[in-house]
């Protein structure tokens, strides 16, 4: 038996304000749960394009370097503020159309919204005044500027009420839970590889002609193009989903057993929630063991990742293929070979992470339980972040190069190495596959128990997961230029991290509740 099976079933919030309870205790059909998860599909798709895609579309609109920390910024600032807002207030939901969908529909329009005006920025500047001749381009970048604001709210507003809409349609069954989280997993990964490969098909926007224009040269025709299928594709996904899935209206006056918030034995009792922050704060100060573990373990988990998901194709470019982004015209040359090939090496990545995240609850089942196998594939992601540095210095040692009459140049790697990397990139879609499933499962299933809203609760969750992103995206520099640049050493500290978060996992984190009975373990 796992240690912490006995008595881990402390609830992770003790708020003294009623808190809103899923709305039914039987789960939906996995149909259903399915259909739901395919919305991460839609918003993956657009991530992926961005990764791929943006980059060129940001030197186009001549971005400067001070504006583009600014932008990355939104991501953990919206993560902070945004989902813990929107889980807060999608629990506490009086809308005739239920307490998730409204948000999830709403969030769907904004992307939609913003993704028109980030691929339609260069021809929104030049239309307001813009110089095509000048290099920076300010009305293009405010535009570019607010339409990135936007898409990370919007995401940040779909997601949270999403995988809590997975959770009420689990209810009480843990089992299903886990598996609605695995789906969504799932499903992020076939929105990655859709992402990459539309990102990596140079003439897609052949099948919009009007897209490209004076101010829109052929990136950003393309990025365009893309944009169209990832509306396209988001809008269907989440209209299908909210139209074949019932989501129950919640009333502060009511029974559980009719999606409404009742108190125990059936006696109705309104509830007199807090005020937000007041229900922020509360819930800070009356996190019990299970959720404070969870927290410190996701929080380590991704101050191992962030580094990795940052630096992933600068790596390939610049340690394995001995490139430089701003060293002279051969190195450039061999750095974006790099960075295709570790392009290639994300869709790699996303194929695992799909057939990973199909196999989760086996997984779960042949190693003893959930905490277990958290554990281990955060060994196992530790074990892959250090061999960053073999393949690193195996790549060095045989970097090789041609004599011309024009000087020597830079060729890649032998085939070995890049194999070696690509493979790096494979075997971790496995412990990433845990990492957007696990973590969130464990949420809810310890919301459940304690009666806690789903939302609020994965909003908590969420704030683990952006301040290792923004504490990664200032310090990794620094820290990098401390030890004579390079993407190594933010790689160790992302190796000790992820040691140290199976080393929690195996011996800190609780066991949820079981899904058969105590005595039968």
């Amino acid at each position: 038996m796992e240690s912490g099976v006995r008595k881990e079933n402390n609830p992770p919030f003790s708020s003294s304000s009623p808190q809103p309870q899923p709305p039914a205790t039987n789960p939906a059909p996995l149909i259903k749960i399915i259909v739901v998860a395919s919305i991460a599909a839609g918003v993956q798709f657009g991530w992926a394009l961005q990764l791929s895609l943006l980059t060129p579309y940001v030197q186009l609109l001549g971005i400067p370097h001070t504006w583009a920390a600014f932008i990355w910024l939104c991501g953990p600032i919206s993560g902070m503020v945004v989902q813990p807002t929107v889980g807060y207030y999608s629990d506490r939901c009086t809308s005739r159309f239920g307490r998730r969908s409204p948000f999830i529909a709403a969030g769907a329009g904004f992307v939609a919204i913003a993704v028109f005006l980030i691929g339609y920025a260069a021809d929104i500047g030049h239309l307001s005044g813009d110089s095509l001749t000048k290099t920076a381009k300010p009305r293009a970048i405010a535009v570019f500027v607010v339409g990135f604001w936007i898409l990370d709210v919007a995401n940040n507003m779909l997601q949270g009420p999403c995988r809590a809409f997975l959770a009420d349609l689990s209810g009480t069954d843990h089992k299903r839970t886990r598996i609605a989280n695995a789906f969504y997993s799932f499903f992020m990964a076939v929105g990655n590889v859709l992402g990459y490969a539309a990102g990596s098909y140079t003439h897609l926007y052949r099948m919009f002609p009007f897209s490209r224009t004076k101010a829109c040269d052929v990136y950003c025709a393309n990025l365009k193009s893309c944009f169209f299928f990832s509306i396209a594709l988001l809008l269907t996904l989440t209209i299908l989903a909210l139209s074949y899935v019932r989501d129950k209206p919640w009333s502060p006056v009511g029974n559980a057993g009719d999606g409404g918030n009742g108190e125990e034995n059936g006696e109705a009792k309104e509830s007199t929630p807090e005020p937000f922050f007041g229900e922020i704060v509360a819930a800070f100060k009356s996190l019990e063991r299970p959720m404070r573990i969870l927290l410190l373990v996701t929080c380590l988990n991704w101050v191992a990742w962030f580094p990795f998901l940052l630096f992933d194709t600068d790596w390939m470019g610049r340690e394995v293929y001995g490139g430089d982004s701003s060293g002279s015209a051969d190195q450039l040359k061999m750095y974006d070979r790099g960075v295709r090939a570790g392009a290639l090496g994300l869709v790699l990545n996303s194929v695992v992470l799909g057939i990973a995240s199909g196999g989760v609850e086996v997984l779960a089942r042949g190693l003893g339980g959930v905490k277990r196998l958290w554990g281990i594939v955060n060994f196992i992601l530790a074990i892959c972040l250090a061999l960053t540095i073999l393949i690193t210095k195996m790549a060095q040692s045989n970097r090789r190069y041609t004599a011309v009459s024009a000087g020597a140049h830079l060729l890649p790697p032998p085939s070995g190495v890049k194999a070696g990397a690509l493979a790096l990139f494979a075997v971790m879609g496995i412990p990433q596959a845990i990492t957007y499933s696990i973590p969130f499962a464990l949420a809810s299933i310890f919301s459940n128990t304690s009666g806690a809203g789903q939302g609020l609760s994965l909003g908590v969750l969420n704030l683990s997961i952006v301040i290792p992103q923004m504490v990664v995206s200032v310090a990794a520099g620094p820290w990098d230029a401390l030890f004579g640049g390079g993407n190594l050493p933010a790689f160790v500290v992302g190796a000790v991290a992820a040691a140290a978060s199976g080393i929690l996992a195996f011996t800190m984190l609780p066991s949820p509740p079981p899904d058969i009975p105590l005595s039968k373990i």
